[in-house]
């Protein structure tokens, strides 16, 4: 339950108390006043309540008007001295009461006004963590796996949650992180990692003595006990298993792994056998991986598909943020409500709602000059000094360097695939990579193919009938940035040379219908430095004329 003032919030009966009274409240301004609630001591706007209220459904802003008003009814606010909703005129509400949360569960003391109200847009998400967390509570053991892209959030989400157990004294929390490299050479790294900080727990001396007796070679691997046998930690298994469960006895025990898709494969296993123990565990372990069917190796997709059949394991999937969370991420980083008409609805386009890229977009637009600070005194603001236009084909350097990074542990001929499907834009079909390249269609689709299965930047987006009868299979970037960052790394010349064997082929597969392509072809000789050829097909657009002949 949610506690403010004299009041409680019943989120999962979906009612409001005072004391022992029940009181009664309709679905809507329940909505509402939980929506509030879950978001203290930040300027909630009308648009906001909207966009996550009725997201599919247009609604009159004045609604909320009425609601308020039956709110402060119950709650016996008074909109000029305000204890719980504060109105910022033509703008939106502030829930101005302290927030906590209680209950008959350790975590009651943990604070809503710490990470999870700076966690923008997780809300969900944070709130399934702790209703799994009360289940270990209840010694019903949790192994959950937090899945998205790159930069969606999920270390964000995991430092929140980990902020909401630091202020629950019962719990103790190890933390490890998987290293990319090292999982082919360096066994149980990020459960030794986990285990050391479990170590420096206020628990210190009752797990060093659980561990001694359990599980002897483990805190001989760490250092702590002068044991020097040959036992190997991958031996004693069972043993490690059976001592988190001895520690979990006296309370609750949190095991957070980073990055499992870097993970070896003992690692794995280990945390197969946790999740399949049958004995009763105040023990929960939450791990961050890639997004489902991107991960690295076959171990970690077999281990969640096989945990999550048995209903042994929990998948979280972070998704985009909302056009309202980003721009609430914008006004944060900012420090400033009001921003730049446009600006929002740019970077969330731009971002495709991922809150890293988001972020990396603003600081590239300020550090080009795009939006400067104007203004002086104590209300400086915000201005844009070009337009969406000039701005739209940037890509922001730390993203591009990221990228830089990822493609040089691919092989020549894997990025050669990626840059030839860069220059027919977001979506590209196997034959122009083919054509880019140079190279037999058959081959082509096979190391795509093969491709797309390892790297998190494209996927498979389905088959195109070619006006021959043949078919394609096509593939999508899945994300703007990474398209753009993969384009521009190419050297011109290179570019230029793919970007007319595309567009010969395209005019070969379309010979004799080739209005049906003008601007297709017209956009690929103009990057190929041939304008009269470009000038050609788009006169040909004009005077339904075969491309040859507008020359």
């Amino acid at each position: 339950m949610l506690q403010f003032g004299p009041f409680r919030l019943d989120t999962a009966n979906e009612c409001l108390w005072r004391g022992d009274e029940q009181i009664p409240l309709t679905p809507r301004p329940f909505a509402v006043l939980r929506y509030l609630v879950e978001h203290p001591s930040r300027l909630i706007t009308h648009d906001e309540l909207l966009d996550k209220l009725w997201p599919d459904t247009f609604v009159q802003p004045q609604v909320l008007r009425t609601y308020m008003l039956e709110l402060r009814r119950i709650l016996g606010d008074n909109a000029g001295e305000p204890q719980f909703i504060r109105t910022h005129a033509k703008r939106g509400y502030v829930f101005v009461a302290k927030v906590s949360e209680r209950g008959d569960s350790p975590l009651h003391d943990a604070v809503l006004n710490g990470g999870a109200t700076d966690l923008l847009g997780r809300e969900k998400e944070l709130r399934q963590l702790r209703a799994l967390a009360q289940s270990a509570e209840n010694a019903v053991r949790q192994i959950v796996f937090l899945s998205g892209e790159s930069g969606i959030g999920k270390t964000a989400l995991l430092d929140a949650f980990r902020r909401e157990l630091a202020g629950s004294p019962a719990w103790i929390c190890g933390r490890g992180q998987c290293v990319q490299g090292l999982h082919g050479r360096e066994e149980y790294y990020p459960v030794m990692e986990a285990l050391g900080q479990l170590c420096g727990s206020p628990r210190a001396e009752e797990i060093g003595r659980v561990l001694g007796k359990m599980a002897p070679a483990w805190l001989a691997a760490l250092g702590q006990s002068p044991e020097t046998g040959t036992t190997r930690p991958e031996r004693a298994v069972a043993g490690i298993c059976a001592a988190l469960e001895e520690l979990a006895k006296n309370g609750p025990v949190m095991l957070m792994f980073e990055d499992l898709h870097w993970a070896d494969d003992a690692t794995l296993q280990l945390l197969s056998a946790l999740a399949r123990r049958n004995a009763p565990a105040k023990l929960m372990v939450v791990a961050t991986c890639a997004v489902s069917g991107k991960t690295p190796h076959q171990a970690l997709r077999s281990l969640k598909q096989d945990l999550r059949l048995h209903r042994l394991a929990t998948e979280i999937t972070l998704g985009a943020l909302s056009r309202t969370a980003i721009e609430a991420l914008l006004s944060r980083e900012l420090v400033k409500d009001e921003l730049p008409g446009g600006l929002a609805a740019f970077v969330h386009q731009r971002s495709q709602g991922n809150p890293l890229f988001a972020t990396a977009i603003t600081e590239h637009l300020m550090a080009e000059q795009h939006l400067v600070r104007a203004g002086s005194g104590k209300d400086p603001r915000w201005e844009l000094r070009s337009s969406f236009e000039e701005i739209e084909s940037g890509v922001p350097a730390g993203l591009a360097q990221a990228v830089e990074c990822e493609m040089e542990r691919l092989s020549p001929a894997e990025q050669d695939i990626l840059e030839a499907g860069s220059l027919m834009g977001i979506s590209f079909p196997v034959w122009s990579v083919a054509a880019a390249l140079d190279e037999d269609v058959s081959v082509t689709e096979e190391k795509c193919d093969g491709l797309a299965r390892r790297v998190h930047f494209v996927e498979h987006a389905g088959t195109d009938e070619l006006p021959d009868g043949s078919r394609s299979e096509f593939y999508v970037f899945v994300h703007h940035l990474y398209r753009d960052a993969i384009y521009t790394r190419q050297p011109a010349t290179r570019r230029a040379t793919r970007h007319a064997r595309i567009a010969d082929r395209l005019r070969a597969m379309f010979a004799g219908r080739e209005e049906c392509v003008a601007r297709e072809l017209a956009r690929h000789y103009e990057a190929a430095g041939d304008r009269r050829r470009a000038a050609a097909a788009l006169r040909h657009i004009e005077r339904d004329l075969p491309v040859d002949a507008a020359e």
